[in-house]
């Protein structure tokens, strides 16, 4: 058989059909480790964590009066990896780690800082 005659396979036909299988098996398993990270008792330790940053940085600021950097100060040890922002329009504080936990506190003059519902 002559060299120029024989036909090459298609490039990257095998890869392609490998990913259709790989893509939604690596899907699957990130998707299974996220849900069993956010509903472990971890996650449910991380939601607790960012509604009681949220509520503790809100009372700090709007009825102490503090600004944000001493209201940081605040945290327990291991609260490191939660943000704090601030919406001084709304007087709202709100406390996440990304992608698995968000919490919001509002000030009302009347009745001090509350978290919003989950």
């Amino acid at each position: 058989m002559n060299a120029s005659t024989a036909t090459a396979p298609a490039a990257g036909n095998g890869i392609f059909q490998r990913w259709w299988f790989w893509l939604p098996l690596l899907f699957c398993l990130l998707a299974g480790g996220f849900l069993g990270l956010k509903y472990s008792s971890f996650g449910k330790q991380i939601a607790v964590g960012t509604g009681y940053a949220a509520h503790v940085v809100c009372s700090c600021r709007y009825v102490g009066n503090r600004d944000m950097a001493s209201c940081k100060t605040d945290f327990e040890p291991g609260m490191e990896s939660i943000t704090v922002t601030e919406d001084p329009e709304k007087r709202s504080i709100t406390a996440s780690v990304p992608l698995l936990s968000r919490r919001t506190a509002r000030f009302d003059p009347e009745y001090g800082c509350a978290l919003d519902t989950p």
